[in-house]
């Protein structure tokens, strides 16, 4: 006698699909927002670091030309100072005292004028806007607003 086993109650069509489990290699919208959250704090950050690299490298060529206009006040100062002693010292060595005072004045006066004039030049050629962090700033706006382009 053969052994009769129960029919399985309806037919494959019928019967509710098992839940599928989602693969463990797709991540879900909280560990996506996480990561752009955490890419968006870490270019933040770099841009920082690019501003600050930028406005170190701009604020020493500043004061290099702030020192080079320190110096053209030094050496107008010693103009003055040295004009005056060589007319004091000048009286017993100079036949006329007023033209060796004004040769040391002069010189005294084109070195400070020379200083002065490379200083400025300097101090003008000195950017402190961050050129490089705008630049890539625009860049990143613009990926953000067409990241698929």
């Amino acid at each position: 006698m053969a052994t009769q086993f129960p029919e399985p109650v309806g037919t494959d069509a019928e019967r509710p699909a098992a839940p599928r489990a989602a693969k463990p290699d797709d991540p879900s919208i909280g560990d996506l927002l996480s990561e752009i959250s955490t890419d968006l704090s870490q270019l933040v950050r770099d841009e920082i670091e690019l501003a600050k690299a930028e406005i170190k490298q701009e604020s020493t060529k500043a004061g290099k030309a702030v020192g080079m206009l320190g110096g053209a006040g030094y050496a107008g100062h010693l103009a003055l100072l040295l004009g005056s002693l060589t007319v004091i010292f000048a009286l017993s060595h100079v036949v006329d005292i007023a033209w060796a005072a004004l040769i040391v004045t002069a010189v005294w006066a084109v070195v400070a004028a020379v200083l002065y004039k490379t200083g400025r030049k300097r101090l003008r050629t000195v950017n402190l806007k961050p050129e490089q962090t705008v630049e890539t700033l625009k860049e990143d706006a613009q990926w953000a607003r067409h990241p698929t382009s």
